[in-house]
C-alpha cells in the first residue's frame, strides 16, 4: 500500500475500488496510503509531542473529542466523549452517539475519521515578554496542547456492548466523587430503553499526533514571563503545569 503514496493516478483507482469494498482492512490500508504512516497536521518539530503515554494522558484528561468525517453526506463534525482502551499499536477508542445522529451514516460507511482532542489553551500577550522592553519586536500568540487521531470506525449495535461502554465511561468520571453515580442506580428497564436510542462506535487508532505549543520558540526569559503572567492572572493552571513540567 505504501507504493500508492505520492502516486495520485494509482491512488484514484484504488479509492474507486475502496468505494465498492466494505473491508475494514482495505479501508485502513487506504488511510496509510493516503496519509503515510503519520498524519498531516502542521507541526514544527519543536512543538511535536510523540510520547504515546503523554498523548494518551491528554486524551483521557480531555475525552470530549471533535469527530470529523467527510463521507457521502458531506463534511460533518460532532462532539462525542470517548474512552481509551489498550489494543493495537496506538490504542482503541470507544464511544456512543444518538441513533438519530446523521453522522452515524458516515461512520457506517467506514468514512475516514479525524478526532481532535483539545487540551489546555490560553492567549499569550506580548506584554509578558521581557524582550518587549528591549526591542519591541513581539506579537501575541496562543499556547495550547492537542492530539489528532485518525482511524476507521466500526459501528456496533449491540445492547450488551453498549451497556459495558456506558458503565465504563460513567465509572471513569464518577469514581473519586463523594457520592458516585452508577448506571445500576437507575431502574433496569429505564436503562434498557435509553440504550435503544444510542449506537456504539469503535475506532482503532491508525495514526496519532500531538502538538504542544508551549512557548518553546521563545527565549527562556520570555517563556518564564508567560508562566509568571499566567500565575499573576490566576488562569489556566493546567497550562502552567505543562510549561513548568517541560
Amino acid at each position: 500500500m505504501r507504493l500508492l503514496h505520492g502516486q495520485p493516478e494509482l491512488a484514484q483507482c484504488f479509492y474507486g475500488y475502496l468505494a465498492l469494498n466494505d473491508s475494514p482492512v482495505v479501508r485502513e490500508n487506504a488511510l496509510v496510503a493516503r496519509y503515510g504512516e503519520t498524519a498531516a497536521m502542521h507541526c514544527p518539530k519543536m512543538f511535536k509531542e510523540e510520547r504515546l503515554e503523554v498523548l494518551h494522558g491528554l486524551m483521557r484528561a480531555h475525552p470530549l473529542a471533535t469527530v470529523i468525517t467527510a463521507g457521502s453526506g458531506g463534511l460533518m463534525a460532532n462532539l462525542i466523549p470517548f474512552s481509551l482502551h489498550d489494543g493495537g499499536e496506538h490504542g482503541v477508542l470507544r464511544a456512543h452517539l444518538a441513533r438519530g445522529n446523521r453522522q452515524l451514516d458516515e461512520l457506517r460507511e467506514g468514512a475516514e475519521t479525524l478526532l481532535l482532542f483539545q487540551g489546555p489553551e490560553c492567549y499569550v500577550t506580548p506584554s509578558w515578554y521581557p524582550s518587549k522592553a528591549e526591542h519591541g519586536k513581539v506579537v501575541p500568540t496562543w499556547n495550547f496542547a492537542m492530539v489528532q487521531v485518525r482511524g476507521t470506525p466500526r459501528v456496533i449495535d449491540d445492547a450488551s456492548w453498549l451497556l459495558a461502554q456506558v458503565e465504563q465511561l460513567t465509572a471513569g468520571h464518577e469514581n473519586g466523587r463523594k457520592h458516585p453515580w452508577k448506571v445500576s442506580d437507575a431502574p433496569a428497564d429505564f436503562i434498557a430503553a435509553q440504550l435503544k436510542g444510542i449506537v456504539g462506535i469503535e475506532i482503532p487508532v491508525l495514526s496519532i499526533e500531538g502538538k504542544w505549543k508551549l512557548s518553546q520558540n521563545r527565549l527562556p526569559a520570555d517563556r518564564q514571563g508567560v508562566i509568571n503572567g499566567l500565575k499573576e492572572e490566576a488562569c489556566c493552571a493546567e497550562m502552567i503545569g505543562l510549561m513548568e513540567g517541560g
